[in-house]
């Protein structure tokens, strides 16, 4: 009778999808006492809700309101941000980049997954994925187009590149019918995808 090898491998136990695979991870380790479901739960609602993408939200928001903190910001992010309190791990070097008429600017960690949590909470499976970390870099117009942002021809399109030393944000442009408005009702218009540039900032 063949023998089958499945048990002997621990992660044939666990299910091939990944939210799956978190699932039941997280369910063994707290059966082994290892980890609160509630801390856990708190956690994950704090990096998707309160620290990010929120925190950079206000950021883009204040420096469309207020062209001393927006030259501040262009000048020494990591200074401007921290002043904010927006600072820690995956955060302590920023750069801010700003979307114009003539440049947009986009992001992208082609070794890894470097993202300014702090800023924008956690990044999502597409920006750690080998699909977008490699063609971001060779047709960003195509990448840009797969979000649905068609950029006219001349405005030329910028990939940085993250790192574990430098993280950027994108000021994406402001968009019309917001004159006049405070910070509070312009950061609905911020969303994260427009803070590493796949996406543009909403409309009134």
């Amino acid at each position: 009778m063949p023998h089958d090898h499945a048990h002997d491998d621990p992660h044939a136990l666990l299910p091939s999808d990944p939210a799956l695979r978190v699932k039941a991870l997280e369910t063994l380790l707290t059966r082994k006492g290892l980890v609160d479901p509630a801390a856990l739960d708190e956690i994950i609602d704090t990096y998707e809700n309160k620290i990010g993408p929120r925190n950079g939200a206000h950021v883009v928001a204040r420096a469309w309101h207020d062209p001393a903190f927006r030259a501040a910001l262009l000048e020494d992010a990591t200074a401007v941000v921290s002043d904010l309190g927006y600072y820690g791990r995956q955060g302590e070097h920023m750069v801010a980049v700003e979307n114009t008429p003539d440049t947009h600017n986009m992001v992208v960690c082609t070794l890894c997954s470097c993202y300014p949590w702090p800023l924008l909470g956690i990044p999502p499976g597409w920006y750690k994925s080998d699909a977008y970390r490699a063609r971001v870099v060779r047709e960003p117009r195509k990448v840009l187009a797969d979000f649905g942002v068609v950029l006219p021809d001349e405005t030329a399109v910028r990939v940085w590149d993250s790192t574990a030393e430098i993280r950027y944000l994108v000021i994406p442009q402001r968009p019309a019918g917001t004159e006049g408005m405070d910070e509070d009702a312009l950061m609905e218009f911020v969303s994260r995808d427009s803070m590493i540039g796949t996406g543009l900032a909403g409309k009134p």
